[in-house]
């Protein structure tokens, strides 16, 4: 861990807190402006397709002005785009709030980058622990988000104002975090039009795979959490109960950053991605079993490490399957597919909470999480069969 690398995962931390901050307060926001109920959690739905639309600009701005140039785009994105909330809010303006999620999405598309960068900066042999230690950094995104959004919900007349206005702060304090890394230079611009496109890409199996799971998988952590402050609202449970169980979501979802990386290196990448799909099914036993706290509390804490499991080791997979000339338009298509997965789950979880309730949320997602374990399992039959022969 060189002094780019704790910069990056402190970065991390800001991203997340942005992430934690929104997921706890957005659906809230949207369910008392919105014109119906079932509209509810559209301002979450807007930050995850405006990150699903913006992917494409990112990975051209990387390519023409580098990592560090371009991060900052983003974290001035992120501020004017928490300014745009608050504004819209303070007026209660439903689809302005939306527009100022959908914007947002950009920096969303940019941070979602923070991990593919941790590969740059260590050796070869110790990407897998980069990506791991870097993603941890959003512990701090676990302590600060749901505190945040706490703190602030009445720092001015209107609840939940303050907290985009807090948003606008942390962006700004990412910027000068920002100002004091090094990223490697960018290659040559000729060389950004080389190699595979996204179609080859796809054909390798580890590529869809990654894809796959990645994308499932962060869908169905984000069903359930984006569901979880409705569903406790309706169940009686009050706010401050809400953002306990996102604190301890968003721990589950960092704090094995620290060791994630030492598993995958000593048992494998699919092993490491399995019991992360384990710790799902498990998730989802508990919270079929009660609407009590602690059913929420614990179920929402391993559905953070399945996920930690899942996404740490769908990355890591993804790093195998394209060269250095290619990693914009990889990492744009592995970020385009999870988004787009986000911007579906974030509108479900909403109409399907506040129509069905949460026991059918919760068989529902049984169904993506099957189609992640069969793709597992086949990779690794297909892995298995040289060895075999």
């Amino acid at each position: 861990m060189n002094r780019n690398l704790w910069l990056l995962a402190l970065l991390q931390g800001l991203f997340l807190t942005n992430n934690v901050t929104f997921i706890a307060i957005n659906g809230l926001v949207g369910l008392a402006l919105a014109p119906y109920g079932w509209m509810a959690t559209v301002p979450v739905m807007g930050y995850v397709v405006g990150s699903a639309l913006f992917t494409g600009l990112v990975a051209r701005s990387q390519a023409r002005f580098g990592r560090q140039r371009a991060f900052q785009l983003g974290l001035l994105v992120a501020a004017g785009s928490a300014l745009l909330c608050a504004y819209a809010i303070t007026t209660a303006n439903f689809w302005l709030v939306c527009a100022g999620t959908v914007l947002a999405g950009y920096y969303s598309a940019n941070g979602g980058l923070y991990r593919f960068a941790s590969a740059e900066l260590a050796e070869p042999a110790m990407r897998e622990k980069a990506v791991s230690l870097v993603m941890a950094g959003g512990l701090l995104g676990a302590v600060i988000g749901p505190n945040l959004a706490s703190s602030t919900r009445d720092w001015a007349t209107v609840p939940f104002a303050g907290a985009y206005l807090a948003l606008a702060g942390v962006a700004v304090l990412a910027m000068v975090v920002l100002a004091f890394m090094r990223f490697p230079p960018a290659p040559p611009r000729g060389t950004a039009r080389s190699g595979r496109s996204v179609a080859q890409l796809m054909r390798q199996p580890a590529f869809l795979v990654a894809a796959l799971a990645g994308a499932l998988g962060y869908g169905v952590m984000n069903l359930l959490m984006a569901a979880t402050p409705l569903a406790m609202q309706q169940c009686g449970l009050p706010f401050g109960d809400a953002a306990f169980v996102l604190q301890w979501h968003v721990i589950g979802m960092f704090a094995p950053g620290f060791f994630t990386g030492h598993l995958i290196k000593r048992f494998g990448t699919l092993p490491v991605m399995t019991v992360g799909a384990a710790l799902n099914l498990g998730c989802i036993a508990i919270a079929l079993a009660g609407v009590e706290l602690h059913n929420f509390t614990i179920a929402l804490f391993l559905l953070g490490v399945g996920w930690n499991f899942l996404f740490t080791g769908s990355t890591t997979l993804a790093l195998t399957t394209y060269a250095p000339e290619e990693k914009d338009r990889a990492q744009a298509a592995l970020n385009f597919f999870i988004f787009a997965t986000l911007a579906f789950t974030s509108f479900a979880s909403g109409v399907l909470v506040t129509t069905q309730g949460w026991t059918l949320l919760n068989v529902g997602s049984l169904v993506p999480l099957a189609l992640v374990m069969g793709g597992l399992g086949w990779l690794a039959f297909r892995n298995a069969r040289p060895a075999t022969a």
